[in-house]
């Protein structure tokens, strides 16, 4: 399918094949007709990305920080990786839509194929063929109104939350500044409310069209705040809505200038905000921002998940907003078809944005992309090819499926760079990025199927999606008789650990990697070598600064993350193992006691092992501790042997009651590389570089620290149970 996309590092727009995206039990795939080029929100994203690095840096200082934070943990090569790996990957354009729905998930009520729907995300509704839409980011479409209008749907929520957070009341005075999309609806949605509305804009032929709508104008270059307080008996306006784009303050000024006292300023637009301190006191005026479509916006649990909030409580939500913008235009209260300048289709979508950009000279207000109408089936290619290098049989057929950061900025560099490897398909969970990943690194093709990557040119899979996916994608690789490679976890529960023993039984020669990449480090190298002459038990304590996560991350949602002891905490049970090299016994897990944490996501967390050597282990997981401090230290004891990894830059040995050793590295160095390499090498050797049985224990030990908070006592780490499971 077609989608506009734009590259950060140039800002070129382009019109890419991607695979068709895929859909869960929540949410609706949808055939857009019509979509609408936000000229406000997408000419900044279009602007930035025609910037130089200096200007994007000067633009964006708290990136800036971010990668220098980079920098100074992980040195300068992976970080100008990681940055460069971003910069090259399109990016979709795009947030408010309509078409017809051509498949709904198994848990999504009262929409059939066939309904026309409204869409809205910017992760969701771009401008494409297809669009995968959660179910609370669409609203039917009433019969009388056409799909052009319903295209407006989200833009129309963003100004409709904007007047309700205002609470217009009847015969009030509002005035609006900036009278692009936005602010040509609410100019009319306040009227619709019975309200005066003042309009102004430095462009002209944007306040004559706010005029037709029944607006006063106040043209560019007037006394507005003079003419506020004329037309208000000098009180001043009601409230004021910001619905301007720009880097001035002078909005934010003229509003307290404008505004009576105890009046109302909503920003719906992005604006400096040096709020002047004296009119806003002295009036006591009430400033808010409005956040986007409304209640619901940025919450995973209402967009991702599908979990509605109840009406009696949260009367207006996000889709319902959209449901009552598209109600407005059905009962003709509002007009979006005059605010319609120019029309392209998909193909010309480069055309479209040389207009916002200024490439043309011409004015523009509302833009649509247009699509085919008359297919909604999905006969479209399965495979995009995107190399076409022939397959070279001699090396090991590689895909991936699931392209985030982490396997772009460290997965995919050593593998490129690896001679023995050939990358082959790539399939992602949404389809948007897969084209633009998979030119560059070069894979052959991508797809939208998982099942694209289970045939005969694949010999082995990377798993590196999200972590409730990470079982089932192990157990269809190696039922396929691939080689699979799961990133950590390789599962969120013992059932799952259960099925996928029971692939592996089935298929002996499929071997199993799980992204422990901590053992393979440096550091880790030299403290095992320290210890190798040692026969006694070793004692080793390993704290990890973790940080704090927010509790709407994926990662803190039990069903598709499964917390962080299981998603992330697995590294250090698997660190300890591989330094006293044997394989879990008994854990033991100890949670803080809080009420807004369960077991299962409790981030502060000390963990106890012993193993099958006698040995034993402590693990302190903390999400609360400061920053400033190193995030991982590991300290390893025995046989009158000490040593120390320090955040995996240095290793300290301490030999004897004076001998130490520091071995420093050129940057922080956690093993991915030496993981790659030591996989492939064991692909083309046939010795797995990971025990199967010692991956199965550490998983399993994993899963049983949160069963030990769960019940409050010790656990034995038995492989025998999962054999015991149906």
């Amino acid at each position: 399918m077609k989608q506009v996309t734009q590259t950060l590092r140039t800002g070129e727009v382009e019109v890419n094949e991607v695979p068709i995206p895929s859909i869960n039990d929540t949410s609706i795939l949808v055939k857009n007709t019509v979509s609408v080029i936000s000229a406000g929100t997408e000419k900044t994203k279009i602007d930035m990305g025609k910037k130089n690095l200096l200007q994007k840096a000067k633009a964006r200082p708290d990136l800036v920080k971010q990668v220098l934070q980079k920098v100074n943990t992980e040195g300068l090569r992976k970080t100008l990786r990681t940055v460069k790996s971003r910069l090259d990957s399109p990016s979709p354009l795009g947030y408010s839509c309509t078409g017809t729905v051509v498949a709904a998930g198994g848990l999504v009520e009262g929409i059939q194929p066939g309904d026309r729907v409204a869409c809205g995300g910017a992760d969701y509704a771009n401008h494409a063929e297809f669009v995968s839409i959660p179910r609370n980011l669409i609203a039917r479409v009433p019969d009388n109104v056409s799909d052009e209008e319903a295209a407006f749907t989200t833009v129309g929520a963003i100004a409709l939350q904007g007047v309700r957070l205002a609470e217009p009341k009847l015969g009030e005075t509002f005035l609006v500044l900036g009278l692009g999309l936005l602010g040509q609806i609410a100019v009319q949605l306040l009227r619709a409310n019975g309200c005066n509305v003042i309009a102004t804009d430095l462009d002209i032929a944007l306040v004559n069209q706010a005029k037709k709508f029944g607006a006063i104008a106040a043209t560019p270059g007037s006394d507005i705040a003079g003419l506020c307080k004329e037309l208000t008996s000098g009180h001043g306006v009601d409230g004021v809505l910001v619905c301007a784009g720009t880097a001035s303050n002078q909005p934010i000024e003229l509003c307290g200038e404008a505004t009576r006292s105890k009046g109302r300023v909503v920003v719906v637009g992005a604006v400096r905000m040096d709020i002047p301190r004296e009119d806003y006191f002295k009036k006591e005026i009430s400033i808010v921002i409005s956040r986007s479509y409304g209640p619901g916006r940025y919450d995973p649990f209402y967009e991702e998940n599908g979990n509605d909030y109840p009406l009696a409580y949260v009367r207006f939500t996000e889709q319902r907003n959209m449901q009552t913008f598209l109600d407005l235009i059905s009962q003709k209260k509002v007009d979006v078809t005059s605010l319609v300048s120019h029309r392209f289709t998909v193909e010309q979508a480069a055309e479209a944005y040389h207009l916002i950009e200024g490439a043309k000279k011409e004015p523009y207000l509302g833009i649509l992309m247009q699509y085919q109408s008359n297919d909604s089936s999905l006969t479209h290619p399965s495979r995009i090819e995107t190399n076409s290098n022939p397959i070279n049989s001699s090396k090991i057929g590689l895909s991936f499926f699931g392209a985030g950061n982490y396997a772009t900025a460290s997965l995919l560099p050593p593998i490129v760079e690896n001679s023995k490897v050939q990358l082959r398909g790539l399939v992602t969970a949404s389809g948007r990025t897969a084209q633009g990943v998979a030119k560059q690194f070069g894979f052959s093709y991508c797809a939208a199927e998982f099942d694209e990557i289970l045939t005969e040119d694949t010999d082995a899979i990377m798993v590196t999606t999200r972590h409730d996916t990470h079982a089932s994608s192990v157990i269809a690789a190696v039922n396929a008789q691939k080689h699979v490679y799961v990133e950590k976890p390789l599962a969120l529960t013992v059932n799952e650990l259960a099925l996928i023993d029971n692939a592996k039984q089935s298929n002996p020669h499929s071997q199993i990697m799980v992204g422990f990449n901590r053992r393979f480090a440096p550091c880790t190298k030299h403290v095992i070598n320290h210890f190798k002459p040692i026969t006694t038990p070793l004692i080793v304590n390993i704290r990890v600064n973790a940080g704090h996560i927010p509790k709407e991350h994926w990662i803190q949602d039990p069903h598709t993350g499964g917390g962080r002891i299981i998603g992330e905490g697995c590294h250090f049970v698997d660190l300890a193992s591989a330094i006293v090299q044997s394989n879990p016994k008994t854990v033991h897990a100890f949670g803080t006691a809080r009420n807004d944490k369960s077991a299962l996501l409790n981030d502060n967390v000390i963990i106890n092992l012993s193993f099958e050597n006698g040995s034993v282990a402590s693990i302190t997981y903390i999400s609360d501790g400061s920053k400033a401090l190193q995030k991982e230290y590991v300290e390893v004891f025995g046989g009158g042997r000490s040593a120390v990894i320090n955040d995996f830059k240095e290793a300290i040995l301490y030999s004897s009651d004076t001998t130490k050793e520091v071995l420093k590295q050129p940057s922080q160095d956690k093993g991915q590389s030496m993981m790659i390499n030591s996989w492939i090498d064991s692909l083309k050797s046939g010795e797995s570089c990971i025990d199967y049985n010692c991956l199965l224990s550490n998983s399993l030990a994993s899963i049983m620290a949160v069963e030990s908070m769960m019940i409050g006592s010790s656990m034995n780490v038995d492989l025998s149970i999962l054999s015991s499971i149906d």
